[in-house]
């Protein structure tokens, strides 16, 4: 059995000029095209996840485990710069048993080639059946900031995805896992139809929110984060709330289908 927290892990990446745009335009597919061509804060996610999927699933080896996505905050310093050496590091926080298997709080920072780290991530998951890691650590509380000030007018839009836009951020984003694109591996997981990248909804969001109330400048975006609460299927009109304070400072949000709430206490930092 795992009795202690998994050494820190470390990997590198690096994001092109062209997988940059890639990502964006992938997310932006029911949107004009991208008025800037920085990187999404949600990038930092791409860059962190393969080493992420990695640590997960040799903690559950070889339990047959499905991972579930419960939430996520990324904050940084600055966006990640096209062409530049990533590194990756990860650590296992804390493990807690649950009815349903084990939950995890993994903690990754990046920094770039100038030595300076520039993202946080803390992102919580289920390992749903995993039974053999003891518990250990404490699981960092959820970090949304705290409301302040007057609320300005609230906002909502609409989008549809469809397994050919689920497709194009999988292979945008190198998120492969089967129940994103292909049906009878979905329904094996549990579900009806392919569903959606939990963090291709935080992403659309991120860009809602930076057309509407940062003049479509993206890198103003410093902080994000969200639970997650239902899967998104394809075909299923998705409606965002976006709820800013009086400043455009931070802007709250919420994604849900008609089956419920898919994305909940989402925020957003701007500079």
């Amino acid at each position: 059995m795992t009795t202690t927290p998994a050494p820190a892990r470390t990997a590198q990446r690096t994001a092109s000029a062209q997988d940059i745009d890639a990502y964006r335009a992938a997310v932006r597919l029911g949107l004009p095209a991208a008025p800037t061509p920085h990187a999404s804060p949600v990038h930092t996610f791409v860059l962190a996840h393969n080493l992420a999927d990695k640590t997960v699933r040799a903690l559950t080896t070889p339990e047959e485990t499905s991972v579930v996505h419960l939430g996520q905050d990324i904050r940084l310093e600055r966006p990640v710069r096209a062409r530049e050496q990533v590194t990756a590091a990860l650590d296992v926080l804390a493990a807690r048993r649950e009815p349903r298997g084990t939950r995890i709080a993994v903690r990754t920072r990046l920094t770039g080639d100038d030595g300076v780290d520039f993202a946080e991530l803390l992102t919580h998951a289920l390992l749903v059946g995993a039974k053999n890691i003891e518990p250990f650590g404490d699981i960092p509380a959820a970090s949304a900031p705290a409301p302040t000030g007057p609320v300005g007018e609230p906002a909502t839009a609409c989008h549809t995805l469809t397994p050919a836009t689920i497709r194009a951020y999988a292979h945008a984003s190198g998120d492969l896992n089967p129940i994103h694109l292909d049906e009878e591996a979905a329904r094996a997981a549990g579900f009806d139809t392919v569903i959606a990248h939990g963090m291709s909804v935080i992403a659309l969001a991120c860009e809602e929110i930076a057309d509407r109330y940062a003049d479509g400048d993206i890198t103003r975006i410093r902080s994000v984060g969200g639970r997650f609460s239902a899967p998104v299927p394809p075909g299923e009109p998705l409606d965002i709330t976006l709820q800013p304070d009086a400043a455009h400072s931070t802007v709250r949000f919420a994604c849900r289908t008609a089956n419920g709430p898919a994305v909940k206490s989402g925020w957003a930092q701007l500079r």
